[in-house]
């Protein structure tokens, strides 16, 4: 039931995506407010995100998740009113929806250790919903190209609604308890304290150099993530096509993503220290791969790069939320995946209005340049710095 209602609910949001950022476009001719769209996925969770946290460890899970996709179906309603309104209703819409959803991350995540049997089935399922918001991105975002086109984006719209609404139904259908007896108890006895409770989280993670190391991994990726709000603008500038267009290069984003989960589970398998060497090294790909898409003379070579790229950038987050899930206390679990989205939030927000700026004064091959190559230095740091930890976790396993 869980992973039926990931899967709904991301392909009802990308689905969108694509229709959101060619109407954008078409109303502002702004590359600024292209890149806004993503922002307003973003950074309303940042804000969001001690809040959703606290709850995810107080309260019951299955609630939650089930209130927040019913709002979420009324926030997308309101995309609708664009027409009438004017633009704004759309970015009001986003911040809404994603202010929400930064509930649901922790939810889920904080849950599926509960749910599962053991640590190999506790694997297996970060691999399959990595695995599957590639999948449902590569797939919602083509038909939401093709569907925009052929029926209007308004249609797409309400399609986004309705998947909100069977996401609830099936989050209802969860039996089994998503947090622990003693997690359950004191989320009713505890009042939520957003900065209290965050600062538990943060002490956990400078007590742990695993978490702490875990918490950075994203922040690499998410360095050259804010490029991503410049592919509409791509196909649209530089390739000259339309939603269709835009389609394939957001959707193609979704092959590398859905492959890049199950191939950075092999290659990790159960050692912490392998996990935390993929995880840099697939952010060094990411970026490196990017700069092939930038320099690509026509748009197939651009999808196969960015793809790529993609691949990687999907075993980087699964494996990281992997390791943190392993690693973290369920009292608290929930608040370091709030506190992990925060972090990656905030940087692809500062990252995609950083783009859309570059983009206008320089062009989008320039922008995408530019911050593949921070995101590349990004990673060589966090090789070297994690250098250390690795090898005491590798010296510690041949010990065991």
């Amino acid at each position: 039931m869980l992973f039926g209602a990931q899967v709904v609910s991301y392909l009802g949001d990308w689905f969108t995506f694509v229709a959101l950022a060619g109407l954008v476009e078409d109303v502002t001719n702004s590359r600024f407010l292209v890149s806004l769209v993503l922002v307003s996925m973003t950074i309303p969770g940042l804000l969001m995100s001690p809040v959703a946290g606290s709850f995810a460890d107080r309260f019951d899970r299955r609630k939650i998740l089930i209130v927040v996709s019913l709002l979420q179906a009324v926030s997308a309603l309101f995309l609708l009113l664009h027409s009438t309104t004017g633009i704004w209703i759309t970015f009001a819409s986003l911040c809404s929806i994603a202010a929400l959803a930064s509930f649901v991350g922790p939810c889920t995540s904080a849950a599926v250790p509960n749910i599962t049997d053991n640590e190999d089935d506790l694997r297996r399922t970060n691999a399959l919903f990595g695995s599957t918001w590639g999948i449902m991105l590569a797939v919602g975002a083509a038909l939401g190209g093709v569907f925009a086109g052929a029926f209007g984006r308004n249609a797409a719209f309400i399609a986004d609604a309705i998947s909100f609404v069977i996401a609830g139904a099936l989050f209802a259908g969860v039996k089994r308890p998503m947090q622990t007896e003693r997690a359950a108890t004191t989320s009713v006895t505890r009042r939520v304290r957003p900065i209290a409770d965050m600062k538990e989280a943060i002490h956990v993670a400078k007590q742990d150099k695993i978490i702490l190391a875990l918490l950075c991994s994203k922040m690499t990726f998410a360095v050259g993530a804010g490029i991503v709000s410049q592919l509409a603008v791509l196909a649209s500038n530089v390739f000259q096509v339309g939603d269709a267009g835009r389609g394939l290069l957001i959707g193609v984003r979704g092959i590398g993503s859905g492959l890049g989960p199950i191939i950075g589970a092999r290659i990790a398998g159960r050692d912490m220290a392998k996990l935390l060497k993929v995880c840099g090294f697939a952010g060094l790909i990411f970026s490196v791969c990017y700069l092939g898409a930038a320099l690509s003379p026509f748009i197939g070579m651009a999808a196969v790069f960015i793809s790529l790229a993609h691949l990687s950038g999907g075993a980087q987050w699964t494996l990281s939320t992997l390791g943190l899930q392993m690693q973290s206390p369920d009292h608290v679990r929930g608040r370091v995946m709030a506190g992990d989205m925060a972090l990656v939030n905030l940087m692809i927000g500062c990252t995609s209005i950083l783009a859309g700026i570059t983009s206008e004064l320089l062009g989008v091959r320039p922008a995408i340049i530019i911050f593949a190559v921070a995101a590349a230095i990004a990673s060589v740091i966090y090789i070297l710095l994690t250098a250390g930890l690795r090898r005491s976790l590798h010296t510690k396993t041949q010990q065991q």
